[in-house]
């Protein structure tokens, strides 16, 4: 279980390094464009339609790595109030729900990359880039996002808690809650 997890949050923490590049290459996507349109005195074609799907790549991309980092929207009160037990079954719960969300984003994004792909769409544009390409971060991204909530899920039952040094898998544990055998 170790090696799955270990895996899946390497892959993760790659597609965060593509997802950076991403960033990367739209801010200087965008530097270009202000340069050529505002200093040469030429129009673009490519840069703001390039920058858009640069985004929403990092975006999809990076959010496995989000993940890992805890940094996704949580509202945590609960949990800090609850025991351990029920601790982790919330922990478990809610990360249940978020993997059925993401799985269904994944299947509409395949969906609509696989149409995309077969009917040879094109952007409205002037660049006319293939569709397919930057649909492509949006199942791959989720497919990845919903791999690392399995992972996660993985990890409250193998790894220790950081806080106490003892076995997060406390909801199947003998010992009554906060206590030590």
């Amino acid at each position: 279980m170790r090696l799955i997890i270990a895996i899946v949050s390497a892959i993760s923490r790659g597609l965060g390094v593509i997802a950076a590049l991403c960033l990367l290459s739209a801010v200087l996507s965008v530097s270009e464009m202000v340069f050529v349109r505002y200093v040469l005195g030429h129009s673009t074609i490519w840069q703001t339609e390039f920058t858009t799907y640069a985004i929403v790549a990092a975006t999809f991309l990076g959010a496995p790595w989000v993940l890992i980092q805890r940094g996704h929207v949580n509202v945590d009160i609960l949990q800090l109030a609850a025991g351990p037990r029920l601790r982790i079954a919330m922990e478990v719960l809610a990360a249940l729900f978020s993997l059925l969300f993401v799985g269904l984003l994944a299947y509409a994004g395949w969906v609509h990359y696989e149409e995309a792909w077969s009917n040879n769409w094109t952007s409205e544009t002037v660049w006319a880039v293939p569709l397919w390409m930057p649909l492509l971060p949006m199942p791959v991204g989720t497919i990845m996002l919903a791999l690392q909530y399995v992972a996660e899920i993985m990890r409250l039952f193998v790894e220790p808690d950081a806080e106490d040094g003892a076995s997060r898998n406390t909801l199947f544990s003998d010992t009554a809650e906060g206590t030590r055998p």
